[in-house]
C-alpha cells in the first residue's frame, strides 16, 4: 500500500497545491493522499487563520482530488506540529504501507532544519516539487542537491502560485479567481478572511 502525506500551512489552499496533490497520486500510484494542514507551526512568525477555516478550505480545495482525504491530527494534536509525529502515527496505522512525503521547492530547501530530519528520511520516501526560477534566484533548484539525503522529483507543471501573494492579493482587493479553486473563494469572500485590518 503506498501512503501519500502532503501537509503544510494551506493558508490558504490553491492551484498549485491541488496540482501537487494530483501528480503525487498519478505519478507514485498512490492508494490514499493525507493533506495535513499545520496546527501549531513553530516556525511561522505570523499567526495562521484559525484551524476550522484551513480545514474547511482545504476540504473544498481537494475535494476532486482522487484518494484525497484532509487528516486533521496536526490540528487536534497538542503543541508544536511536527511532521515526522505524523509519519510515526501513519506508520503505526498502516504498518506495511510505504510512505510518501511531498513538499515543495521552499520546503525541500529546508529539510535539513526540520525537526528529526533523519527519521523524516527513515520513515518516508521524501518527493519534491519545482517552482520556476525567480528573479532573485542564483540558480535553477537541483532538488537532489537539496538535502543530505535522498530526495525524488515529483513531475508536474512549475506553477508560481503562493499562499503569501494571494494573502497579500486579498488585503489589497485584487482578485484571485485564477490562482485558488472557485470554491475557495466563495469561502474567503464569505468569511470575510485575508482583509486587511
Amino acid at each position: 500500500m503506498r501512503i501519500g502525506v502532503f501537509g503544510g500551512a494551506f493558508d490558504p489552499p490553491h492551484l498549485g497545491h491541488v496540482a501537487l496533490a494530483r501528480a503525487a497520486v498519478a505519478q507514485w500510484g498512490l492508494e490514499r493522499l493525507y493533506i495535513v494542514p499545520t496546527g501549531h507551526a513553530s516556525h511561522k512568525t505570523r499567526s495562521l487563520t484559525p484551524a476550522p477555516h484551513r480545514l474547511a478550505l482545504c476540504a473544498l480545495a481537494f475535494a476532486d482530488v482522487a484518494k484525497a482525504t484532509v487528516d486533521a491530527r496536526e490540528i487536534e494534536r497538542h503543541g508544536p506540529s511536527y511532521t515526522v509525529d505524523t509519519l510515526e502515527s501513519l506508520q503505526r496505522e498502516h504498518p506495511d504501507a510505504q510512505l510518501y512525503l511531498f513538499v515543495g521547492q521552499d520546503q525541500a530547501q529546508t529539510l535539513q532544519h526540520w525537526h528529526r530530519p533523519a527519521d523524516l528520511a527513515r520513515l518516508a520516501i521524501i518527493c519534491a516539487a519545482h517552482r520556476p526560477p525567480s528573479a532573485d534566484s542564483e540558480k535553477h533548484f537541483d532538488v537532489l542537491a537539496a538535502a543530505k539525503f535522498a530526495i525524488q522529483n515529483l513531475h508536474m507543471p512549475a506553477m508560481a502560485h503562493s499562499a503569501s501573494d494571494i494573502r497579500e492579493r486579498l488585503a489589497q482587493h485584487q482578485s484571485i479567481e485564477t490562482l485558488v479553486p472557485p470554491s475557495v473563494a466563495r469561502y474567503i469572500a464569505h468569511h470575510h478572511l485575508y482583509q486587511a485590518p
